[in-house]
């Protein structure tokens, strides 16, 4: 086993009210965990570096925050909790270590929320968001009343949710070992890839991960069953009643039968239990086809009607930069999306290639992310932009990250030029290079797609800029 593996803190009594101070309130994760606990009615007070509209929208909801780090602001909490961005060090969390007030990782306080609830989480390598707002949408839907912790916006307003009843539907990361301490009563795992080797070490420790999670889960658990990853899992579970597949596989139990991209998105046929299921879904890419197949399995397995459940799909509009149109330059499409690994790089730059705006070329922008990640992993990039007419490649985003001398985007441009000499790949290690590259040759038809998990968000708007 992989000696990082965090191990569980005692979970916090939530049966009860209890006062929670959370250090960096604002991002995805921890606002969802805030928004959570006083919709449960707990006291919810926190501290962020910078003011924002979800900052006011959380004081609107009840919370106390203050902008800034002080240490007096945990006095009278009963626990404080943080995420791995905070470091140790922080004068919020010595403060309640000095005060003696418990401290728990956000893994720990998920934990806590789990325990208190029917926790349904969504893990896998990619896809875990989207999949956990679609199951949100379905069991909503379903009447099922459920509470959602979903770590990015969900458009249209259908995110985290609080319901009336026990059911917590949670995205579960593995990258920092939430998932290892979760106490869950269902589980779907979307696939199974290469990531967090800084944490992980190996591949094998990856699978081991998601396959003592599934040994904890005394529920459903949903599996992929195209998924090389899983393989193994699939396998070794047998004829397990607790598990339902989904793909295009034979024998999945949640079987795509065709999808097929349309103007508004793609058109997917499944079949659940011999019959067979149309959905008109608002999503592109063979990616969302998945992540929708897996959502449709777990909310079937929760007692969702399959028709119901399509529905909900199809109104569902998708997920903050995952896939987002942004405009156009010159008359050429602009996306935006949050593919951050060689497969999810693969199957956005497919997703382009079915655009009904595409007449002319495609150009993939990659920001490469956290400086370990492309120490260990840039050679993996080396086939995933195949199907891009021109790649730019800039430098690595820190992500809170230590730089590591020599580790640049460069690494990841020289691994495609020596799989492939001939492909047309800029190395821009500058935001006004990228803009640059994209400029001079992008014209009328073509398609922009910007990828990255850092502030590569911003390219769109910047390169929108040139023209004012």
């Amino acid at each position: 086993m992989n000696v990082n593996r965090r191990l569980a803190e005692p979970l916090i009594a939530l049966n009860t009210p209890v006062r929670c101070h959370i250090v960096g309130i604002g991002g995805p994760g921890m606002s969802a965990i805030a928004r959570l606990l006083v919709e449960m009615g707990h006291a919810v007070t926190g501290s962020d570096l910078h003011d924002s509209d979800v900052v006011e929208e959380l004081r609107q909801r009840g919370a106390e925050i203050s902008i800034g780090h002080q240490a007096a602001v945990v006095h009278g909490a009963d626990v404080v909790t943080y995420s791995t961005a905070i470091p140790l060090n922080n004068v919020e969390l010595k403060e309640a270590q000095r005060s003696g007030i418990e401290t728990r990782h956000r893994s720990g306080m998920l934990a806590s929320l789990c325990a208190a609830t029917n926790a349904v989480g969504i893990a896998g390598t990619h896809g875990k968001t989207t999949t956990t707002a679609l199951v949100t949408a379905m069991t909503t839907a379903g009447g099922l009343h459920p509470s959602s912790i979903i770590g990015a916006d969900v458009l249209g307003g259908t995110g985290n949710v609080h319901g009336d009843g026990l059911l917590l539907i949670i995205e579960a990361d593995e990258s920092d070992g939430t998932l290892d301490v979760l106490p869950l009563s269902s589980l779907v795992v979307t696939n199974i890839d290469v990531d967090h080797l800084d944490y992980f070490e190996t591949f094998e420790a990856i699978k081991e991960c998601f396959a003592d999670a599934v040994e904890r889960t005394r529920g459903a658990v949903v599996l992929n069953a195209d998924d090389e990853g899983s393989a193994s899992l699939v396998k070794a579970l047998g004829r397990d009643n607790r598990v339902t597949t989904f793909g295009r596989s034979e024998n999945s139990t949640v079987r795509i039968m065709s999808s097929v991209p349309n103007g508004e998105g793609t058109l997917v046929e499944v079949q659940v239990d011999k019959q067979t299921y149309k959905c008109e879904l608002k999503l592109r890419g063979d990616h969302n086809t998945m992540n929708f197949a897996a959502a449709l399995a777990i909310a079937v397995r929760l007692g969702v009607d399959p028709a119901v459940a399509c529905t909900a799909a199809s109104a569902f509009r998708g997920v903050a930069r995952r896939f987002a149109e942004r405009g156009d330059f010159r008359g050429s499409l602009l996306i935006d999306d949050y593919a951050h690994l060689p497969a999810e790089i693969s199957t956005t730059i497919d997703a382009v290639r079915s655009h009904p705006a595409l007449t002319g070329r495609v150009v993939a922008v990659f920001q490469p992310n956290r400086y370990h990640r492309i120490a260990t992993m840039a050679d993996s990039y080396a086939d995933c932009f195949t199907q891009a007419d021109r790649v730019v490649i800039t430098d690595v985003y820190a992500s809170g990250t230590q730089k590591i001398d020599g580790v640049t985007g460069e690494l990841v441009v020289d691994a495609i030029l020596r799989s492939h000499p001939l492909a047309d790949v800029v190395w821009a290690p500058s935001r006004a290079d990228t803009v640059a590259a994209v400029a001079s040759w992008i014209t009328l038809g073509d398609v922009c797609v910007s990828m990255g998990c850092g502030d590569i968000e911003s390219f769109p708007d910047d390169l929108r800029g040139i023209l004012k």
